[in-house]
């Protein structure tokens, strides 16, 4: 059976995280990323006549299986392995495996790389089976563990990656997917990093193109050709080297020009313009706009990529702020930039998204092809969606969504969020293009009302400013309001019945019906299109396509936000669906059940034995649940009912013993009530008379305790009975049941919940709205004086009954 991917994420990471030891880990990823980029292309290409990866003769990963235990194991991995691997493939800077400092030294390395190899060992990560063709799960793998090795790494290590959120952004605003593109077409980074954001590049064009990358650092470059050969795209180019001072593709002695180009270069670089003479650039990336600052880098990259695109292209980059609005050399580069019409747009993005930094970042859109046409800025203040994860923050998919379809629509509709700021209002600015002058994304203030506050009443303008739902349910604001005087409103409800009368009232009871059946409307129309999955297909488009399809079913729906009811989808899609589609993918409508075994170690050392024990069973596509609730609704109720009547009988033998077991009570006496401490006393009583209230008690504490016994003996056999009937029903299942009961039971009524809970949370935003403003402005001033005054009376009659005066 393919294993899911949320295992297979969860497993490689927690297992690869235990074995590290004291380790940074942005030393320990490169020997979990290189063994991870060995297992999957000996899977993938060993044995295979003209494949895009060599893999020589011994230096697989079975031959480094083959090598575990051994006392110079990784010396032996060194020389029969990585090297020889390395070599035939281009692969420099690969880790050292021999090395004690991070390693450990005798028997410390072998335990650790022998660990190591065995996490890989695991026969669910067959990966040449657990891939589907443009669905690679081992690249997304490498991705999962390379982000959490970004998280671990702190600010100084972790900007070899670019969050995958962002890089989706990037790719998607350059427009490569709506461009006819072929393997002529070009795509470059010149601060690459491991590669991510070249990929997701590549990944978002319609056909193959030629990815070229270069990065600085040595070691992380040699990731970024692991990265591109995990995800398919062996031929990408990849140099390593300082872009700015040696950039390795040219043409002759000027730069290459791409078709695209996209970058996260290292924020306000102090150290750009080490070994270069700027005034002297032979390349000529100054001339036209200006030297940078020599301590801050940004407007640098910057140039670097508007001198590597082709008179056609387009480019983004992710860059700090402070390039919107710095002074002196910058400003004017940026003035020349916006006058040559080369940038297109400008996002602005939250902070803490990054892993080397926390500061708030933006991209900045190029586009050379229209610059003459060009009139004005794009401008998208992003900065309030986003998510809290862990330390960092990070876009949720309505927020990458959301941007993508503002901008490319160029859409205006919301100026909070988005406008096109013409050219003459950025020169009144003086080229200032930090986005508050242009867009106010804060909140608006909840402004008090004095006169509401010294002579009572809600505000009128409060009220409209709920607007939006009385246009869908306008005799609903006179159910809740009724006149007061010029102006302000009172409460025409208590307020503890505002939620009753906004959920039973008539216009809203219709809005919720409707929205119903408007989800009725989508649900019909995607049963047929989840139940036609077959073997095979691509789980990631065919949630885009079907997610879009949800998005746009709800855009321009009354009170609700089709971007969230989106993101319910999303978020659905990665806790249960993604796994249920790639199971689907690979095995087609098969309900397999397997045993859940529990793996524990016991002992130590040499005498330490791993101990299973037997859990039960499972289904992952089927879930049990769901098996009862269709075909043993009856044996489930039965189970139910006896379940009930046994806590019952429960709570009243509960209840019975603390009656009864005060000081002088039936049980005071008693170190632990039970069957025999119960039968001892009653033996010991008798036939004594005066005992009888006491012998009362105990007899119905007996009676009461057989009765509990009764219920668990007969659930348990009602459980038993279930758990095999339920188990016995999975092989005789039908492909058209399977699809029933994941499609219709399983899949939509998780949706429906979902977007149902998306309504609550409408109605009760405007329960509490309703609340807050009547208790707001519940008491008026006058009010509030005659209650102190009342008070005031009342202390100061209290003092004199004590004798005492009130100054």
């Amino acid at each position: 059976m393919a294993i899911k991917k949320s295992e297979l994420y969860s497993s490689l990471w927690e297992s690869c995280d235990l074995l590290r030891g004291g380790m940074d880990a942005s030393q320990y990823k490169d020997y979990v990323l290189v063994l991870l980029f060995i297992k999957y292309v000996s899977d993938k290409y060993a044995g295979q006549r003209y494949a895009p990866i060599t893999i020589p003769e011994g230096a697989s990963f079975a031959d480094m299986v083959a090598l575990k235990g051994k006392p110079d194991i990784g010396d032996q991995i060194n020389k029969k392995i990585v090297g020889p691997l390395a070599a035939a493939n281009k692969l420099s800077d690969m880790p050292d495996f021999n090395d004690t400092g991070k390693l450990g030294t005798g028997a410390e390395m072998v335990t650790r790389l022998t660990d190591l190899i065995a996490v890989f060992e695991n026969p669910d990560l067959d990966f040449s089976k657990n891939r589907s063709d443009g669905d690679d799960i081992l690249g997304d793998a490498y991705e999962y563990l390379m982000r959490h090795f970004a998280t671990e790494s702190g600010k100084s290590k972790g900007q070899f990656y670019t969050p995958a959120e962002v890089s989706r952004i990037l790719a998607a605003v350059i427009g490569i997917g709506d461009s006819p593109t072929g393997t002529d077409t070009t795509v470059y980074d010149p601060t690459c990093g491991s590669g991510s954001l070249l990929l997701k590049v590549g990944d978002a064009a319609r056909t193959a193109v030629t990815l070229y990358g270069q990065e600085k650092d040595s070691a992380t470059s040699g990731l970024a050709r692991m990265n591109m050969i995990l995800h398919d795209n062996p031929t990408a180019l990849i140099g390593q080297g300082n872009t700015l001072t040696d950039p390795k593709f040219r043409d002759g002695s000027a730069l290459k020009t791409f078709d695209f180009v996209v970058a996260n270069p290292p924020f306000s670089d102090k150290r750009w313009s080490t070994g270069l003479d700027p005034l002297n650039d032979p390349y000529d990336r100054f001339d036209t706009f200006g030297v940078p600052p020599a301590k801050q880098g940004d407007y640098a990259y910057l140039l670097h990529i508007v001198r590597s695109l082709k008179s056609t292209g387009k480019g983004a980059c992710i860059l700090p702020h402070g390039v919107l609005f710095r002074g002196n050399a910058e400003s004017e580069i940026r003035r020349k930039l916006v006058r040559h019409g080369y940038i297109k747009g400008i996002i602005g993005l939250p902070a803490n998204l990054f892993y080397g930094t926390g500061i708030p970042a933006c991209i900045i859109v190029i586009d050379k092809e229209n610059a003459q046409a060009r009139k004005g800025i794009f401008m998208i203040d992003a900065s309030s969606g986003f998510i809290k994860d862990g330390s960092k923050n990070r876009l949720r998919e309505q927020d990458i969504h959301r941007i993508v379809d503002v901008f490319t629509r160029q859409d205006e509709s919301d100026p909070r969020y988005a406008r096109m700021v013409g050219l003459a209002e950025i020169e009144k600015n003086e080229f200032n293009l930090n986005l508050p002058r242009y867009i106010d994304s804060s909140v608006a203030e909840d402004i008090q009302d004095i006169h509401g506050h010294l002579q009572g009443g809600i505000p009128l303008a409060d009220i409209e400013a709920l607007g939006d739902y009385w246009a869908v349910c306008p005799q609903l604001k006179e159910a809740l309001f009724q006149p007061l005087r010029d102006g302000y409103v009172s409460l025409a409800v208590d307020k503890s019945v505002i939620k009753n009368t906004i959920f039973q009232h008539p216009q809203f009871a219709a809005y919720l019906e409707g929205m119903g059946e408007h989800f009725g409307v989508w649900r019909a129309r995607a049963v047929p299109k989840l139940k036609a999955l077959d073997k095979g297909f691509h789980p990631k488009q065919f949630i885009v396509e079907l997610a879009d399809d949800l998005l746009h079913h709800y855009e321009g729906k009354p009170l609700v936000d089709a971007y969230d009811v989106y993101q319910h989808l999303m978020d659905y899609w990665g806790e249960t669906m993604q796994d249920d589609a790639y199971l689907l993918t690979s095995d087609g409508w098969v309900a397999k059940t397997y045993r859940v075994i529990e793996k524990t170690k016991k002992g130590k050392g040499e005498n330490a034995k791993v101990v299973e024990k037997d859990k039960g069973w499972a289904c992952d596509l089927v879930p049990k649940q769901y098996i009862v609730a269709r075909y043993f609704a009856a044996e489930q109720k039965a189970l139910d009912e006896t379940s009930a009547a046994l806590e019952a009988a429960s709570s009243a033998l509960t209840e019975l013993e603390e009656e009864h077991s005060g000081e002088d009570g039936v049980f005071s006496g008693f170190d632990k009530i039970n069957a025999v401490a119960v039968k001892d006393r009653i033996k010991e009583i008798g036939k004594d008379a005066d005992a009888s209230e006491e012998l009362s008690v105990l007899k119905q504490w007996q009676s009461g305790a057989a009765k509990e016994a009764d219920l668990k003996k007969a659930l348990k056999t009602l459980e038993t009975e279930l758990d095999a009937n339920a188990y016995a029903r999975y092989p005789k299942l039908t492909v058209d049941e399977i699809k029933s009961l994941v499609v219709e039971d399983k899949w939509l009524p998780a949706m429906s919940a979902t977007v149902a809970g998306e309504l609550e949370r409408v109605s009760q935003t405007l329960a509490s709205r309703v609340r807050d403003l009547a208790l707001r402005y519940e008491s008026s001033l006058p009010v509030l004086v005659d209650e102190v005054a009342v008070l005031s009376a009342r202390v100061e009659a209290h003092l004199r009954k004590m004798g005492a005066a009130w100054n």
